[in-house]
């Protein structure tokens, strides 16, 4: 699964980037500065997560801590529910997906904290 997890962490990374220069490029010229910032608000924290996906499969690799897989799985779904669902909403303007974006927030968040207490608990 480290394989899996860097590789989705780099791809997740690569559309992050290429999401950035379409907002800031063709995007800019068609929609709000405020549906703009909430569209780069996705990117950053696709780019946040896409880059803890990467290390967490090097960790996975270097511990072996195969557990600590549950925080990507949170991280992967609370990106698409998150990023995804705030990029829809720019993309069409339909309210609708922006109440989709706590549950995305709620699986990041959740991400970092398993990773947190996994961590913790092999310390002890």
């Amino acid at each position: 699964m480290a394989k899996f997890w860097f590789g989705m962490g780099c791809l997740l990374a690569a559309l992050g980037v290429s999401a950035g220069a379409f907002g800031a490029h063709i995007l800019k010229h068609k929609i709000s500065v405020e549906m703009l910032n909430v569209f780069e608000v996705g990117v950053r924290y696709q780019m946040y997560h896409a880059f803890g996906l990467i290390v967490l499969g090097l960790a996975i690799d270097r511990w072996m801590e195969e557990d600590i897989q549950w925080s990507g799985w949170m991280w992967l779904i609370g990106i698409v529910l998150f990023s995804g669902s705030l990029y829809v909403y720019c993309l069409t303007g339909v309210g609708f997906w922006v109440g989709i974006t706590p549950f995305g927030g709620i699986c990041l968040i959740g991400g970092w904290i398993f990773l947190l207490w996994n961590t913790w608990r092999r310390l002890r």
